[in-house]
């Protein structure tokens, strides 16, 4: 049996104590409570209908599954490669664990662009009349622009910037709610269907979840900066825990506003921005350019986290020696390189796709993903990360239900996104496998 030897080279900018447990769930929470709730929603209520709110329940119970295997690897593996450290603790430093951390990465770059068309959408909001439709990737052009400014200001401002920021959109979007439950009378009602809404089936249902798991998948953003943070050992998977469950019940009050306000064919009418809509009923042109404004914040804060993670990660799985890598007569150290091909990268995707097929692809590269890990903990790592098989083997059950199912519902509607992933998944796995025996021969 082949023995790998996991090399890990640190770098100056990985300080180990600079994040704290309240700045890594600032980070958290920072990338999952922005395109998540705001992009995501009116896609869900098309998919699972009148009763869309509970589908983020069922996500939360499917993403909690899910978090513990990489709280019970991070416990055992502190570190800020991460996802690809825990790729390579199971599989070693081989085809599978370089092409399923690009495919993780690739998704987070995925939801970067995501959250850059968000912010547009959002602030175009407040506008009278239709605007050009350029204006929405220009304007998430300049937010990436700016995520890229702040993330090489360094580990101290980051955190203390999404950390803050996190609270103040979260205490927005509370306020948002509860504003808009008290003008539907805190009454708790599905919102109303007509003719003209999509027939629900138990496959769009079950494929709204995988969704409802993209917008929580920002808790691997800790993961990444495992080495970084306070006590890693114990803070890790405390921050985990703690911003999913803040997350959940965001999402759930907020979807509930949502169904309350706007009738359904509405919601899906408006799904690129159907929180800023259900706000006009009750408060009118203040209640739009309240919530155009939390989602500047929540979409800013986002941003940030998640190009300061993903960066991170690319740099330790070059180090690794498990992705090619160039400096492109750059100076400077390589994770400021991955810091500026995450940003040119999210920029492209922000330009050429549209809001569903960015979601669309990101859930479906996730999910591979997701699974790949759960079966390395099961199968090599569960005794020695003290793992519980049965939950391990529930999540890799219920992510290949839920991926399942989404292909199935997007084979019907979008046969070329699901085309495009595929083959995107395929040119990955060949790429990395000729790209690391060559790296053998040489």
């Amino acid at each position: 049996m082949r023995t790998y030897i996991i090399e890990v080279i640190m770098v100056s900018d990985y300080k180990e104590n600079s994040l704290t447990l309240p700045g890594a769930i600032g980070l958290g929470t920072g990338v999952m409570i922005s395109a998540g709730i705001f992009a995501l929603l009116g896609q869900v209520a098309e998919l699972a209908g009148i009763w869309f709110p509970l589908i983020f329940i069922a996500g939360g119970i499917v993403t909690g599954f899910s978090a513990y295997s990489y709280v019970k690897m991070s416990n055992e593996y502190p570190s800020a490669g991460g996802i690809g450290m825990f790729l390579a603790k199971a599989y070693g430093k081989g085809t599978i664990t370089a092409s399923a951390a690009m495919l993780m990465a690739i998704s987070m770059v995925i939801n970067q662009s995501l959250v850059a068309r968000t912010f547009g959408t959002y602030t175009l909001q407040i506008f009278d009349g239709d605007q050009p439709g350029y204006l929405v990737p220009l304007l998430g052009v300049g937010l990436l622009t700016f995520a890229f400014l702040v993330n090489i200001s360094g580990n101290s401002f980051i955190q203390t910037f999404t950390s803050i920021v996190s609270l103040l959109k979260i205490v927005g979007l509370v306020v948002f709610a509860i504003g808009g439950l008290w003008a539907a009378g805190f009454s708790f009602t599905p919102a109303e269907g007509s003719g003209s809404t999509p027939d629900t089936t138990v496959a769009g249902i079950i494929a709204a979840v995988a969704l409802t798991i993209l917008s929580f998948k920002g808790f691997t953003t800790i993961t990444n900066s495992g080495s970084e943070i306070v006590e890693p050992k114990k803070n890790v998977g405390r921050a985990i825990i703690v911003s999913i469950l803040i997350s959940l019940v965001v999402y759930l009050i907020l979807a509930w506003t949502v169904s309350t306000s706007l009738p359904l064919s509405r919601i899906i009418e408006a799904r690129d921005y159907s929180l800023a809509e259900a706000a006009r009923p009750a408060f009118g042109d203040y209640g739009v350019w309240f919530t155009v404004a939390i989602a500047i914040i929540a979409t800013i804060s986002g941003i940030i986290a998640s190009v300061f993670a993903v960066s991170r990660m690319l740099a330790m799985l070059t180090n690794m020696k498990l992705i090619p890598h160039s400096h492109f007569g750059m100076p400077g150290k390589i994770q400021k390189h991955t810091l500026v091909y995450t940003i040119v990268l999210a920029m492209v995707l922000t330009v050429v796709f549209d809001l569903s097929r960015i979601a669309s692809v990101g859930a479906i590269l996730y999910l591979v993903m997701d699974m790949i890990i759960h079966w390395g903990v099961f199968k090599k790592l569960r005794g020695k990360v003290k793992a519980n098989k049965g939950i391990v083997l529930t999540a890799l059950i219920l992510d290949a239900i839920v991926l399942s199912a989404f292909l199935w519902i997007k084979a019907k509607t979008d046969l070329l996104i699901v085309g495009v992933s595929i083959l995107f998944i395929i040119v990955v796995f060949i790429g990395e496998h000729f790209f690391l025996r060559r790296t053998t021969q040489e």
